[in-house]
């Protein structure tokens, strides 16, 4: 069977770290291309490469936007820890970025896998809405675009309640690529919420032998001794859920298609994702949005890129 052929657009990030994790064990991944995000660039740059480090992975990285397009925004440090990381005080890479901007990069890397490559974008869509202010024509380079964002029924996890964090974080360039591209696929904070992993699972996972499982260990201790808490019984991994529909598109048991806008303006709204689900703006659908994936083929992913077998 053929590997998928992917570009990740990250903001790493514990989540983004799981799902980078994910790809590298069951696809190709030409590059990870950066935002600020979960927290500052200069950390979730440096959590990258740290990340292909461990992989012992040749993957490239490109820097890209450290802020929103027009206002600026607050991080998600508080779960993922100042470093984005957990502050687990990792001993960096050795590696740097590459000289290319995250931006140009895609817009190359489509060109060079025109028709082949599927967009993971699991971080705001700065570094996405820039590379199609470069070529306008990236939609039909893509071969598939998935988004982990928004929450379609306005379940959000902000303090603008119905807004999503990375859909949030920039409203605007989520604005200009939903309003660009065609047709991409939406995970949403609402499906993540129904498909979280039993801590007990987890634990298993990382208790195995292998240099993934104690990296990400080491990693998410904070952000699950957070979960906990907060009384949450399941770990929410955003970001993986995402990947796992990237790398298996029928591992989609349920979705529809409508059209799906951001709210610019709202005091109360800003960065909501509203779908238009009786279809009366008479707009075509742009957004296949995932309700429902097989948890027992999404688990299986997850083990495997952790080195388990269970």
């Amino acid at each position: 069977m053929t590997r998928p052929q992917l570009l990740i657009d990250t903001d790493p990030g514990v989540d983004d770290a799981l799902a980078i994790l994910m790809a590298h064990a069951h696809a190709d991944v030409h590059g990870l291309t950066i935002a600020a995000g979960n927290v500052g660039l200069v950390h979730t740059v440096g959590n990258a490469l740290k990340l292909v480090d461990t992989l012992s992975a040749a993957t490239p990285v490109f820097a890209g936007c450290e802020r929103p397009l027009v206002q600026p925004a607050d991080d998600a440090a508080f779960v993922h820890g100042r470093d984005g990381f957990g502050d687990t005080g990792y001993l960096p890479s050795a590696r740097n970025a590459e000289r290319e901007d995250a931006a140009s990069a895609i817009v190359r890397l489509a060109c060079a896998h025109a028709g082949a490559l599927t967009v993971v974008a699991l971080a705001p869509l700065t570094n996405l809405a820039l590379a199609l202010k470069l070529d306008p024509a990236l939609p039909q380079r893509v071969e598939r675009l998935v988004i982990m964002g928004g929450a379609v029924t306005g379940r959000g996890n902000t303090q603008r309640v119905p807004a999503e964090f990375n859909i949030g974080f920039d409203p605007e360039a989520a604005h200009v690529v939903f309003s660009a591209w065609p047709r991409f696929t939406l995970v949403d904070w609402e499906l993540t919420l129904r498909h979280g992993i039993a801590f007990e699972r987890i634990a298993r996972w990382l208790a195995a032998d292998d240099v993934r499982a104690r990296f990400y260990a080491a990693i998410s201790r904070k952000t699950r001794d957070w979960t906990v808490r907060r009384g949450r019984e399941r770990l929410l991994v955003a970001d993986a859920l995402a990947m796992a529909v990237a790398l298996q598109p029928d591992i989609v048991l349920r979705s529809a298609e409508h059209r799906v806008a951001i709210e610019l303006a709202g005091a109360l709204t800003r960065g909501a994702t509203v779908v238009d689900w009786d279809d009366r703006t008479g707009h075509v659908a742009n957004a296949q949005i995932v309700l429902d994936i097989d948890q027992a083929r999404f688990e299986t992913l997850i083990a495997t890129a952790l080195g388990s077998d269970s």
